[in-house]
């Protein structure tokens, strides 16, 4: 859940335990509870709803837990939740914004102040961090469901941004205010996606060397834990 970025593939590649994984199905459970709550109930007339629920089935997800999340938002006494984003500074002066999904935002905010300060960094004030990165929708298309000049017409002519190839993919950059419009226009054409979300990314990356980046990772990890947390976005370019 920390965003489709150089630290979500590290992690990918790490493998996923079972607390780990327990843990990702927590939150996109609750995901897919606000969405059903605020919408409607069908993921083909409620646009988040879909996007939430195309993230679990990525995930591997049990459609059993999808259909049971779903069916919690109309339980009258489910809790109250907020999308807030929070904006800070990690070690080595890495530039972060943290999206929770939270019930309470100074339980939030003091658990993300707390990680931060123990290792360097520190919690900023909102637009800290923002103006580093670009908010940009990304779909990403495997190769073999889509040639290479359907991919580019089809993003084109829908209005995105940008079309590129990188390795077995097709990325697709799209305004914020677009996404939903060109996945729908892209959903006609090709019957999944290997990736699809709303991001914030950074302008310019901050190499990090060898040591720097296992510290960096301990930090992020530690962000990760925390239930309020769905994605972690920065600027901090990891070594592999």
């Amino acid at each position: 859940m920390a965003g489709h970025s150089h630290w979500a593939g590290i992690k990918h590649k790490k493998g996923r335990v079972d607390k780990e994984r327990s843990r990702i199905f927590s939150k996109l459970s609750r995901e897919i509870t606000v969405a059903a709550k605020l919408g409607d109930k069908s993921p083909d007339m409620n646009p988040r709803l879909r996007a939430a629920v195309q993230a679990a089935k990525q995930a591997n997800m049990p459609k059993e837990n999808i259909k049971r999340a779903i069916s919690k938002s109309e339980i009258s006494n489910v809790k109250n939740y907020e999308n807030l984003r929070y904006e800070g500074f990690g070690p080595y002066n890495t530039a972060l914004i943290i999206e929770t999904l939270t019930d309470n935002k100074n339980r939030s905010a003091s658990s993300i102040r707390t990680i931060l300060q123990k290792n360097g960094g520190i919690l900023g004030e909102s637009g800290s961090t923002t103006h580093m990165f670009n908010n940009c929708g990304v779909i990403h298309l495997e190769k073999n469901k889509i040639t290479e000049n359907d991919a580019f017409e089809i993003a084109i002519n829908a209005g995105a941004k940008d079309c590129s190839k990188i390795e077995e993919i097709y990325e697709i950059i799209t305004e914020k205010e677009d996404f939903y419009k060109i996945k729908t226009i892209l959903e006609k054409k090709v019957d999944s996606f290997v990736y699809s979300s709303i991001e914030w990314r950074a302008l310019n990356y901050l190499d990090l060397n060898k040591d720097q980046t296992i510290k960096m990772v301990e930090v992020l990890s530690a962000l990760e834990e925390l239930d309020d947390v769905q994605n972690i976005f920065t600027n901090a370019n990891l070594e592999n």
